[in-house]
């Protein structure tokens, strides 16, 4: 007497791809709201973050030595993370021969609240 089990049907194999196959759907990483991407040029994208309150004073940084000869210095700047204010400090960069880079700046909108703009090299 043999106790095998006679193999599963193509339609139970198809229901378990599918089943997990939804799941993995579902499996999406969102990037953060207000991020500012850049292109691999440098060229800032138009994403746009809105606040609606102003923020805080900016913080006094002490610039760290150079790490390398004609770094400069990007300051921080204050990000807007969907509920509050968040700090993002300041680095070093390399220059990009041709570019000159935009900061951060916080303006007041037109529409009520703040909107977040610069970013980023700018040619």
């Amino acid at each position: 007497m043999s106790l095998t089990k006679p193999p599963p049907s193509r339609r139970v194999l198809l229901a378990a791809w599918l089943a997990g196959a939804a799941a993995l759907a579902g499996c999406v990483v969102a990037p953060m709201p207000g991020a500012v991407y850049a292109d691999p040029g440098g060229a800032p994208t138009q994403t746009t973050v809105y606040a609606p309150v102003a923020p805080p004073a900016p913080y006094y940084e002490v610039q760290p030595p150079l790490p390398y000869p004609g770094a400069i210095w990007i300051g921080g700047y204050w990000n807007w993370s969907g509920h509050r204010h968040v700090w993002v400090p300041g680095r070093y960069e390399r220059p990009r021969p041709g570019y000159h880079y935009a900061p951060h700046r916080w303006s007041r909108s037109p529409r009520g609240g703040w909107y977040l703009q610069g970013g980023g090299w700018i040619r």
